[in-house]
């Protein structure tokens, strides 16, 4: 049987489209669709319920240098209350998971996918040290929100006497909501500015309803997104997926993701991704714009001169550039924008162009 988040009754009674996804039972899309969903959350606030994802608490001693083993960014430079985006490998440099990493004043907070929590969690118990280090899985007893968009953060400084948009990007807080105590990172998936609160499962009810109550007394126009969106709207910014852009069989230099290794720093893979970037890579991830709607699925072939070049690792119709794109890998040649090649899609050569990216520029960059 598939698992529940605390909000599973409340996105029934709001007429959810459910599906299995990663073994929770998770909403898809909501009444609006999932097109205009990815659009309010541009132009205004969207609330997700991301509470399947994973959520770890590391403590100790003996943290700072045992998570510095592990994963590809240096946390050493990282302030209290900070946070970065992180690769755990394996030793040739394939991607076991992308994770999030807070570091809150008692304790090392890491996010990581709902699909990988019992690998991911047998591989840190694997090396953590004799002593010094307690690691825990605290996913059962945490209820994770993502509210994003250009609006949500004056939804939140009405909740908090403007203390959300005191905390800056990439950083994170302790602030009351509800009557409940909630960290609040500045961070998020989706290209837009926002936030993401971790709470216990008890209050997550009462948050929710109340993000979406308060928007409403502000004239603020939110509501709740479901996973087809939350793809879209990762996609477009150029983030990757689990599974898709990042997997065991895919190293970060073949997907473009060298800025998440601090290679001048010691940790699993590290020598491996080395050598990646001395001698260079055979393929690389590219995003390519179709020249009609055909919708490129994952596996699909790429194809240069009529021969099979690459294969597709995630497409979609993207609704902000109004047009249908896919990521692929493809030989570095291919890579660079401007670049013709075809998707092949249901036995039917379709054309293609390589874009630059991202086909969108997230907030915190402009």
């Amino acid at each position: 049987m598939a698992r529940t988040t605390a909000l599973h009754q409340w996105h029934q009674s709001a007429g959810a489209r459910m599906t299995e996804f990663a073994g929770w039972d998770m909403p898809v899309s909501y009444e609006r669709g999932a097109i205009e969903e990815h659009r309010l959350v541009r132009r205004s606030a969207g609330l997700f319920d991301t509470s399947h994802m994973a959520q770890y608490r590391v403590r100790g001693a003996g943290s700072l240098e045992y998570l510095e083993r592990l994963v590809s960014a240096r946390l050493s430079t990282l302030a209290e209350w900070g946070s970065t985006y992180a690769l755990l490998c394996r030793d040739d440099g394939g991607v076991l998971d992308d994770l999030f990493l807070y570091r809150l004043p008692d304790a090392w907070f890491v996010v990581a996918n709902a699909a990988n929590r019992e690998r991911d969690a047998n591989w840190f118990r694997d090396h953590l040290p004799p002593s010094g280090v307690e690691f825990a899985d605290v996913s059962n007893a945490t209820s994770m929100f993502a509210f994003q968009g250009p609006s949500a953060l004056a939804v939140m400084d009405r909740l908090s006497d403007g203390a959300a948009s005191r905390i800056s990007r990439f950083a994170a807080a302790e602030l009351t909501l509800a009557g409940c105590s909630v960290t609040v990172g500045r961070t998020g998936y989706t290209g837009e500015d926002g936030v993401e609160l971790f709470v216990p499962n008890g209050a997550a009810p009462d948050l929710w309803e109340l993000l979406l109550a308060e928007a409403g007394r502000a004239g603020i126009e939110a509501g709740p997104i479901g996973l087809a969106a939350r793809d879209s709207l990762r996609f477009e910014p150029g983030f990757p997926l689990y599974g898709h852009e990042l997997s065991t069989e895919i190293s970060p230099m073949e997907a473009r993701l060298a800025w998440a290794c601090d290679l001048e720093k010691e940790f699993i893979g590290r020598d491996a991704l080395a050598r990646q970037r001395e001698r260079g890579v055979e393929r690389r991830l590219a995003t390519v714009r179709m020249a009609e709607r055909s919708v490129p699925r994952e596996g699909f072939a790429v194809l240069s001169d009529g021969q099979e070049v690459g294969f597709v690792a995630s497409g979609m119709y993207c609704p902000t550039v109004d047009a249908s794109c896919a990521n692929v890998f493809v030989p570095r040649a291919l890579a660079k924008a401007g670049t013709d090649v075809t998707i092949e899609i249901r036995g039917r050569p379709r054309p293609a162009v390589v874009v630059k990216r991202p086909l969108y520029t997230p907030a915190y960059r402009r």
